[in-house]
């Protein structure tokens, strides 16, 4: 019997990304993963042994106490609010539910490649604009946006960490309005910019064509435990509540989620502390010959380098330090490389290391 698929699937490359692998040893220090400096609240950790029983029991299926939580987080009514097992999850949900073959979907590159993917499963008409810094080429993105279709957008931009200002994303969601295509804008790292608040989240009051997409991982330190949220109209959160998989966000991150959402401080620590560093980085970098830093607003930078991105990985790992090799991005090659910021003494290292090897 000849098993059968769907081409796209036939076709789907399942996308690389940063972080550790199970082939990793602990004590390797983890820049390749843009995860808040200053790591998981210790109320996150006393809540989880606390709960640890509720594992015997079905989670919350809707996420209720999570969705209030959000109310309270986001000002918006829990009508304009969606949590998921992950941002990722959110991606392929969104995906699947209003992008088809005949959708044509637009994508500033380099940036994080599950949106091509989770689009092309979908067998979209992906098209790609290619910058580094998409504020100094905004005139001309308005022209490619298309009819029907979707903006898919990260901002502060992974791995460039480019920022776009409010009014500029305004621009873009209103041009697209016109145009009657949705606007996907993807703010898991936006609450750690320092000293900035350019979220459109507020207005997906406003648009029915903006989705905006979050997550608890970067801001407080949670990859482990796979939780994140959307905001949107009333009509497309109805439509992403249906297709749900059923039980998707389990209880653990359901409590972890709920204590986080009540620490701001957690996230002026961490804006403080990357502000800091991320200044060090790219001024101590950009001294070693052979490296160029890219002004970045967030807790990672992307780096030219003169060196082979994969040899420099391998190099690094065997000082116990990992970093993203970046040339699976589309537009960038294997010259670039994108370092997370962490604290002092983990910089430190990195940089000591940089100058006796690179």
């Amino acid at each position: 019997m000849k098993i059968r698929t769907k081409s796209s699937i036939i076709r789907h490359i399942p996308v690389i990304h940063g972080g550790k692998n199970p082939l990793i040893k602990s004590d390797v220090i983890d820049f390749s993963s843009n995860i808040t400096p200053i790591g998981v609240p210790k109320s996150v950790k006393t809540i989880l042994k606390k709960n640890l029983d509720n594992i015997q029991r079905y989670p919350d299926f809707n996420s209720s106490e999570v969705i209030s939580s959000l109310t309270k987080y986001t000002k918006l009514d829990k009508a304009y609010l969606l949590v998921g097992n992950g941002a990722i999850e959110i991606i392929y949900n969104f995906c699947f539910a209003f992008l088809s073959k005949n959708t044509k979907v637009l994508i500033p590159i380099p940036t994080f490649q599950e949106y091509e993917t989770a689009a092309k499963l979908n067998d979209c008409k992906v098209s790609y604009f290619k910058t580094i810094n998409l504020s100094e080429n905004l005139d001309l993105f308005l022209l490619k946006i298309p009819k029907q279709g979707c903006v898919f957008l990260c901002n502060p931009n992974n791995p460039t960490g480019k920022l776009l200002s409010k009014n500029q994303l305004l621009l873009i969601i209103k041009t697209a309005k016109k145009l009657s295509s949705i606007v996907f804008v993807d703010e898991c790292f936006i609450e750690i910019v320092p000293d900035s608040d350019q979220s459109v989240i507020s207005y997906v009051k406003k648009y029915n064509n903006l989705f905006v997409l979050r997550s608890l991982t970067k801001s407080f330190g949670l990859p482990g435990i796979r939780i994140g949220y959307a905001a949107a109209s009333k009509q497309i959160i109805e439509i992403l509540q249906k297709i749900k998989i059923p039980w998707s966000v389990n209880s653990l991150a359901q409590d972890a989620a709920n204590t986080v959402l009540k620490n701001k401080l957690h996230l002026k620590k961490s804006n403080l502390v990357i502000k800091k560093e991320l200044n060090y980085l790219i001024n101590s970098i950009s001294k070693l010959d052979g490296f160029d830093c890219y002004d970045s607003s967030t807790n990672f930078i992307l780096i030219k380098t003169k060196h082979n991105s994969t040899k420099l990985q391998q190099k690094l790992l065997k000082h116990k330090i990992l970093i993203r090799d970046c040339k699976n991005f589309r537009g960038l090659d294997d010259h670039h490389i994108r370092i997370a910021v962490k604290s002092h003494k983990d910089n430190l290292k990195l940089i000591r290391t940089l100058e006796r090897i690179a």
